[in-house]
């Protein structure tokens, strides 16, 4: 019989130090470009929407953050001079985010990231994609079960 009570064994703490791990080869790549890995992970939404601005609300749920931890990094983001927070021309209540023309430009600075990333991790680029896949397969499957 086995022990599923030994930390080795947990997926959760595999997960765990994996991203921690991940999170550390991240930090002095993003270092280079004056981000932190959340701003990066905003970048990689506006630079994906393009010149459709995403509400501050639909940002939250593409990064899964709420809006206490996402105000912040916005607000850092914008003293930058990378993005700019405006009021919605449809509905004054609602908050755009959108890229300045020094944030769109980051992008071609910044493209060497995840292939500095990927060679960090010594995988393959299929073991790579095959992760990423079981692991939003993993996240996506847990949400539905939390909305049922």
């Amino acid at each position: 019989m086995t022990d599923d009570l030994v930390l080795r064994r947990q997926v959760c703490f595999a997960l765990y130090a994996a991203s921690r791990a991940l999170t550390d080869v991240y930090r002095p790549i993003l270092d280079e470009f004056g981000l932190t890995y959340p701003q990066y992970l905003v970048l990689l939404v506006l630079w994906e929407r393009g010149d459709d601005a995403p509400t501050v609300s639909e940002l939250g749920a593409a990064l899964r953050l709420d809006s206490g931890t996402l105000s912040p990094l916005l607000k850092r983001l914008e003293a930058a001079g990378l993005v700019v927070r405006s009021r919605s021309a449809r509905d004054e209540r609602r908050v755009e985010v959108g890229l300045t023309a020094d944030g769109a430009a980051l992008r071609q600075r910044i493209g060497e990231v995840p292939a500095r990333v990927a060679r960090a991790t010594g995988l393959t680029q299929a073991e790579l994609v095959a992760l990423r896949d079981s692991l939003t397969r993993v996240t996506e499957t847990i949400h539905r079960q939390k909305e049922q």
